[in-house]
């Protein structure tokens, strides 16, 4: 009795090889994974933020950071992208302002040194 191999999987856009995504696509996936990342970090996935197991500052301040960074460098290639992460972007940076015990003073908040104070 033989086994016949099982056909392949059908094709997702992930079996592209990087040399064939488009740089704004490779950058704006980073971009959307940091935010997801950051969100969950500050635990708004979470129907009660301030008690979400997943809350951690810490790690929410550096994915935001990372995000800002990215965001601010890319923007000019980003094209129509931009707005809505530099939106996703604003909106991460004041939830972590709002979950914050001693909030951190203007312009020195997750990111706020490539984006500018955010208030």
């Amino acid at each position: 009795m033989s086994e016949q191999p099982s056909p392949p999987p059908p094709y997702s856009p992930d079996d592209r090889g990087l040399e064939e995504i488009p740089s704004v696509e490779v950058i704006s996936r980073a971009a959307v994974m940091l935010l997801s990342a950051g969100a969950e970090r500050l635990g708004l996935a979470d129907a009660d933020p301030e008690n979400s197991p997943h809350r951690d500052l810490d790690e929410a301040r550096r994915l935001i950071t990372a995000l800002a960074g990215l965001v601010t460098a890319s923007a000019e290639y980003l094209g129509l992208h931009a707005g809505p992460l530099r939106d996703g972007l604003q909106s991460l940076q004041k939830a972590f302002r709002e979950a914050s015990v001693v909030p951190d003073p203007p312009g020195q908040g997750p990111g706020e040194k490539y984006t500018g104070p955010v208030h």
